[in-house]
């Protein structure tokens, strides 16, 4: 099989299409390419709905976090500290459980006098249980960032938006939410380098994968199974999230020269690659 037949063949088949089989034997570099460039897609899946969804709930926690009220301070204070105080690994695994045992309960609701009772068994499944964990997790992470940038939007900002008259959702959506992604970006954009790299621990988390069809970590696994040499799968696995590293750095320092654009070249803030070596 020529390498573009293997393209073909394998390209999409950790989303189902495409040869069911895995190369058993005679396993080639371009097999090894193709197939775990192929579960890299369920990897971009998790980190890029983990972020979208995670950014909102970030918002939220920050604000919750920076209010007056005891009852919304308090609640936002400890899923923060919850999510940041305990590995994501041991979130995975209990969230796993929690799932599990769902269905065995069961969920029952009623609406406008019509009783349903809800399915629960997809929340064991990767493609959304894994993915609520990332949610959490990184909403924890980012609450915290953008509650730290939320305390230094200038006074003079606030200041301003007072002369203006600008008062409640309209202050906060025009001065205090854009000054506040402006101060937190850098530091949210390591947040997301984190997160893409965090995406590789659904493989060891429990849940179950697709029809089997998993993520990068697995092709990797299984090849490294095969031919006994795992020093050629897994720097394949690092050479695609290097590239996807670069990809989110170049894509998130755009977005930061568009919340700088206003500021004088001197003062605008840059972003800078800080590797975590443990969570």
């Amino acid at each position: 099989m020529t390498c573009v037949e293997t393209f073909q063949a394998y390209a999409l088949r950790s989303l189902g299409f495409g040869e069911r089989l895995l190369p058993k034997t005679d396993i080639t570099l371009c097999d090894q390419v193709v197939l775990i460039g192929s579960g890299l897609i369920w990897n971009i899946y998790f980190a890029a709905i983990a972020l979208l969804a995670g950014f909102i709930l970030a918002t939220v926690l920050a604000v919750a976090k920076g209010t007056k009220s005891r009852w919304t301070r308090k609640p936002a204070e400890w899923f923060i500290f919850v999510f940041r105080g305990s590995p994501l690994f041991i979130q995975f695994f209990l969230a796993y459980l929690a799932f599990v045992q769902l269905p065995k309960v069961g969920v029952e609701f009623s609406l406008m006098g019509v009783e349903f009772d809800a399915g629960t068994h997809w929340l064991t499944r990767a493609w959304l249980g894994a993915t609520l964990v990332l949610v959490m997790n990184t909403a924890a992470y980012s609450g915290e960032i953008f509650y730290g940038a939320l305390r230094s939007v200038p006074k003079g900002d606030l200041e301003a938006a007072d002369a203006y008259g600008l008062t409640g959702w309209h202050r906060f959506r025009r001065v205090v939410w854009p000054t506040m992604l402006r101060l937190a970006w850098p530091a949210y954009t390591n947040e997301a380098i984190f997160l893409f790299h965090a995406t590789t621990l659904v493989y060891f988390s429990g849940f179950p994968a697709r029809k089997q069809m998993g993520d990068a970590l697995y092709y990797a696994s299984y090849f490294a199974d095969k031919t006994f040499n795992p020093f050629v799968p897994y720097p394949i696995v690092a050479g695609y999230f290097i590239l996807g590293t670069l990809i989110i750095i170049a894509i998130f320092g755009l977005i930061n020269k568009r919340l700088n654009r206003h500021l004088p070249r001197a003062r605008r803030r840059k972003i800078s690659l800080r590797l975590n070596l443990i969570r």
